[in-house]
């Protein structure tokens, strides 16, 4: 007689282990992961490439400055002959500018590029029409193509390159003038003269707002506001992962270990309000060890830490509670929708590699609201322009305030919204 602890005799059959040949041929499993992946891809591709196809092409609105020195006709003359050049596509955003407001520009970032006419300019002009044998009749005069590294590599490339093409235009119009008006008066130039006139002003480029070593020649703004984003996306993402499966809404695995803990019943409402609370605090954290590793251990220059740590500490919090307002609204598909928006779109219209001014006008649509433009904005202004609010630091504070109270509206609104119609992330019959 069998007893109680002596196992059945005829145990009922094991049920049939799948295998993964038999997931794989069903094909409702492919159809979701395909349709998603494929979208992604194509969608990335089509972001990131977008944005950097035709700089050139693209340019719209560059800033670039005319600076006039002289204290002859010819100068003035000459600026302003370059800004009513025709430019039906809008370009350039050439602007008339006293050498100190030009500089104050340069230390602003609002300008990329300037061409400065200096003090003897018409004398240097006129001279090379004087009569053969007059001293001084082979002088040039010698225009500053100035630069901005502060504004980006490719910012200040792009304005050197305006810069000169207008310079030419403008030199060999004005060597046509005077060879005209030389002719006029019964001189025949000297050969000297006339290879002068066909080109009569060189130039010679400078920085107009220099940068300290160490900066990535401009670059390294953008890779110290990318990481903050990161730090941010990142850790709402590991945070959002983390909380679910101590609260027994998702498995915690680490390598072959498994495990599945009790749900805890809560809303989703507090769900999130703890997600946010930490990733505010351990937006503290990240943006330390981001300082800690790019001034410390790199020695990148910065010369305002302390206003930079305190940016990027508020930066990185207010990416985190924006992506975890994100995930709480779309559930699983938030992590894909976040990245879209902190990563994907953001990089392209952030304006730091390539400035917003020479990309197509869809980017610079979305540098409006984008975190990244804010967040490289206001680290480029406190990097390199001496944290001048002017530079992009009032903007950055102002759109990160107003980004925290949205995610903060959204997410929590929206998951006391679900709350109340009764979208439990656990039905109440299985907790």
């Amino acid at each position: 007689m069998a007893t109680a602890q002596d196992p059945p005799a005829n145990p009922p059959p094991a049920p049939p282990r799948a295998t993964a040949r038999k997931v794989l041929g069903k094909w409702p499993v492919w159809v979701f992961p395909s349709v998603l992946v494929t979208l992604v891809s194509f969608c990335l591709a089509l972001v990131y490439s977008g944005g950097i196809g035709d700089p050139q092409g693209s340019m719209h609105h560059l800033p670039v400055g005319l600076i006039s020195q002289d204290a002859g006709p010819l100068g003035e003359q000459m600026i302003r002959g370059i800004a009513a050049a025709p430019d039906p596509d809008q370009k350039v955003d050439w602007k008339l500018m006293t050498p100190a407001q030009a500089q104050d520009a340069f230390d602003s970032g609002r300008l990329y590029g300037a061409i400065s006419v200096p003090a003897n300019f018409t004398a240097a002009l006129t001279s090379i029409t004087a009569p053969p044998g007059t001293a001084g009749t082979t002088a040039r005069p010698q225009v500053t193509l100035l630069t901005n590294p502060g504004a980006g590599s490719l910012a200040s490339s792009l304005a050197t390159g305006v810069e000169q093409q207008a310079l030419r235009a403008a030199s060999q119009r004005i060597g046509a003038d005077l060879s005209a008006r030389q002719r006029a008066t019964g001189t025949q130039p000297s050969a000297a003269q006339t290879m002068l006139l066909a080109d009569p002003v060189s130039s010679r480029t400078v920085p107009g707002h220099a940068l300290a070593t160490r900066t990535g020649l401009g670059l390294t703004a953008f890779y110290v506001a990318l990481l903050v984003v990161m730090s941010g996306f990142l850790g709402a993402n590991i945070i959002s992962s983390g909380v679910d499966a101590a609260l027994g809404y998702a498995p915690s695995e680490l390598g072959p270990r498994r495990q599945v803990r009790t749900t805890v019943p809560i809303s989703r409402f507090q769900t999130l309000l703890v997600k946010m609370t930490m990733s505010v605090v351990l937006s503290l954290v990240t943006a330390s060890v981001v300082l800690l590793a790019t001034a410390v251990v790199v020695r990148l220059a910065m010369p305002h830490p302390f206003q930079l740590w305190l940016f990027a500490v508020c930066a990185s919090a207010v990416v985190g509670v924006g992506a975890q307002a994100v995930i709480a609204v779309f559930g699983g598909l938030g992590q894909v929708v976040s990245m879209f928006f902190f990563v994907a779109l953001a990089i392209p219209s952030a304006g730091a590699t390539i400035p917003l001014e020479a990309v197509p006008g869809f980017y610079r649509f979305l540098a409006q609201f984008e975190p990244m433009r804010q967040i490289s904005g206001g680290v480029r202004a406190i990097m390199y322009f001496d944290a001048r609010a002017d530079a992009g630091l009032q903007r950055a504070w102002i759109m990160l305030a107003i980004g925290f109270a949205v995610a903060l509206c959204l997410g929590l609104g929206i998951t006391r919204w679900y709350d109340r119609r009764g979208y439990h992330r656990v039905h109440p019959a299985d907790g």
